[in-house]
């Protein structure tokens, strides 16, 4: 699934081809996407008229903020992928959002698994208020993020997964972060000192920056929204490495299965 890295790479491509366009219709081949409102009538009759003033991100979702109060809203799930195409050009079999502009190009979702999710409304808290912290925002430092801690006794990989704990960090940026921490991901929570609490929050942001200059890491489905791929596979220290030397000491990378997830780490640099 696309993570903060991957996702704030779509909004950078994404700006600059959809801000001041203007929706005019929707063409769902798959209204299940359609959650709020859950009537594709509905949604295409709202959305109709509505342009667009800015694009952003919170965690993992796609913000699109339409002027007369209404925001838009898109989780691209495991294989989304958002895009703005000439409305000429031959619709991708797995083409299952069609959202029609004015001049006759057309902002596409593809998603072959069908998880993507679009939400269309007034109030973004709905949709993104239980979500935690912005990791890589000023007022996320060492200190607020021991306070997050503070009181919560968890596995530390599983508990990093958590939106409700730290927004948009997901398998990938959690197993490299761990690494650059040397923190084992089985640690508990509570078990942290305050010098590795500050490692971890290095860490965090570290490679969270790594993955956006690099613009994410196309590993499995995800590609940028031109089709290009990412770079940050090629930097990746534990992810998916199972079996081969570490980079800093040699030893082989080993994974665990935590949470139901995929976990790789070195028995040897993380402690």
């Amino acid at each position: 699934m696309p993570e903060l890295p991957e996702v704030e790479t779509v909004v950078r491509a994404l700006r600059h081809p959809l801000v001041g366009r203007t929706f005019v219709g929707l063409v769902s081949a798959w209204p299940k996407q359609l959650v709020v409102p859950d009537d594709a009538a509905v949604f295409a009759a709202r959305l109709q008229g509505r342009t667009v003033q800015a694009v952003s991100r919170r965690a993992k979702y796609i913000v699109i903020h339409l002027d007369g109060g209404e925001t838009l809203i898109v989780h691209l799930k495991m294989t989304g992928h958002l895009a703005v195409e000439l409305g000429e050009t031959a619709v991708h079999p797995h083409v299952r959002q069609r959202l029609l502009l004015a001049d006759g190009d057309e902002l596409r979702f593809r998603d072959p698994r069908k998880f993507g999710r679009f939400y269309l409304v007034t109030d973004p808290a709905l949709i993104l208020g239980k979500l935690g912290p912005e990791p890589l925002e000023a007022d996320f430092t060492a200190d607020s993020l021991a306070n997050l801690f503070a009181g919560k006794r968890r596995v530390l990989k599983p508990l990093l997964l958590d939106q409700t704990f730290v927004a948009g960090i997901g398998n990938i940026y959690a197993d490299e972060a761990l690494f650059a921490a040397q923190l084992l991901p089985t640690r508990a929570s509570d078990s942290l000192t305050a010098e590795e609490i500050g490692r971890l929050h290095h860490a965090i942001q570290r490679v969270l920056q790594l993955g956006i200059a690099r613009e994410g890491a196309s590993i499995s489905n995800y590609v940028k929204p031109d089709g290009t791929k990412g770079a940050m596979q090629d930097d990746v220290q534990v992810f998916r490495r199972t079996g081969f030397p570490c980079y800093t000491c040699g030893q082989p990378i080993q994974r665990m299965v935590l949470g139901g997830r995929s976990t790789h780490f070195c028995p040897t640099c993380q402690k």
